[in-house]
């Protein structure tokens, strides 16, 4: 980022710090340690980003509305986080957040740094599946986490991410969202969004997790590939309206910082119990096949490792760590072989 670039996010700062206030020219040049003309030069520069600021004499200035464009200023103006997202890299279009997110934490990013793009254009999920990642009209993004535990407690951090985006999607949608373990947001039995997570980690000690997060937010039926069309949804298509998604970017990254507080102070324990609480078919059968088995299972809850728990029809709680699972109704075709609606790999 050149120095007028950093200059501009300080300056944005500064306006989102004081929103319903006006802000003197001459506190911005002390606080930005630039002169009053340099101050009006950034000015103009965000007007014709598309924000607009009103000035009045011997008040000073006021952002009152960011454009509608998403970019690095708007998704910043207005961040209420403390460390997630104050570094952030946003690119109109890249071949995927997780790829990009990757690279700069092997250069050395700082925890908490996250990319953000409007348009991935080889964007991924679990199992290496092709994520849809069309340009405006959804939010896909890689954050950079450097935790202090120990590896296999990674994927109680996809947990801990779903929860958030639950969280976000009660407080500014007022959606019941559901979690289908281990990874995905569901909404009127449809995918909404998905959360991918790769670590590097030597023996017993993290270096990074890349947490990857994609939402389907103002997507149309057309905007959505015709065999997903049964399975997946979005914001608009659940709430017939539109969403700025800097307002979701914003929420989502402070519900992550609150529910990660958490899971640094209290331990996973409160984190597991919410995301049961969120739990998709939590109580329902579903069908597992393990190997060459397929057995009926009632569906428990999670364990403190990340494992799904399941009752079996021996009344037996089994710990499932990778399971062809069907989550939805099955037709019992024989005795040994089931017509399912959906099977995923897990």
């Amino acid at each position: 980022m050149g120095v007028g670039m950093d200059t501009r996010k300080q300056l944005i700062t500064l306006l989102a710090s004081n929103k319903n206030t006006y802000v003197s020219g001459q506190k911005l040049s002390d606080e930005l340690n630039i002169s009053r003309a340099a101050i009006w030069k950034h000015m103009k520069a965000l007007e014709e980003d598309g924000y607009k600021i009103e000035a009045v004499t011997r008040k000073g200035y006021r952002i009152v509305q960011a454009p509608d464009e998403m970019s690095e200023n708007t998704i910043q103006w207005g961040l209420e986080t403390t460390w997630l997202g104050q570094h952030l890299i946003f690119e109109k279009t890249l071949d995927s957040t997780q790829i990009t997110a990757q690279k700069l934490a092997l250069d050395g990013a700082v925890n908490g740094t996250v990319v953000v793009a409007d348009e991935q254009v080889k964007g991924r999920g679990r199992l290496q599946r092709e994520w849809h990642s069309k340009q405006n009209v959804g939010i896909w993004m890689s954050m950079i986490l450097r935790p202090k535990i120990e590896p296999y407690r990674a994927p109680q951090l996809t947990l801990l991410t779903a929860v958030a985006i639950t969280r976000m999607l009660k407080n500014i949608c007022n959606l019941d969202a559901k979690i289908k373990w281990p990874n995905d947001i569901y909404i009127q039995d449809k995918k909404l969004a998905g959360v991918l997570t790769e670590m590097q980690a030597e023996q017993d000690q993290i270096s990074f997790v890349i947490i990857g997060i994609g939402i389907n937010v103002n997507h149309d039926s057309k905007d959505l590939p015709s065999e997903l069309q049964s399975k997946a949804t979005s914001l608009k298509l659940v709430t017939n309206q539109s969403w700025q998604r800097e307002t979701l970017i914003q929420e989502l990254w402070k519900q992550i910082e609150i529910v990660y507080e958490i899971f640094r102070n209290e331990g996973f324990s409160p984190i597991k119990k919410e995301w049961e609480q969120s739990a998709y078919k939590l109580g329902e059968a579903i069908h597992v096949t393990t190997g060459k088995t397929q057995w009926k299972a009632e569906l428990l809850g999670i364990h403190d490792d990340g494992a799904l728990l399941v009752k079996d029809e021996k009344g037996e709680t089994k710990r499932l760590y990778s399971a062809e699972i069907d989550w939805k109704r099955t037709v019992q075709k024989n005795a040994n072989t089931y017509e399912t609606a959906e099977n995923e790999t897990k």
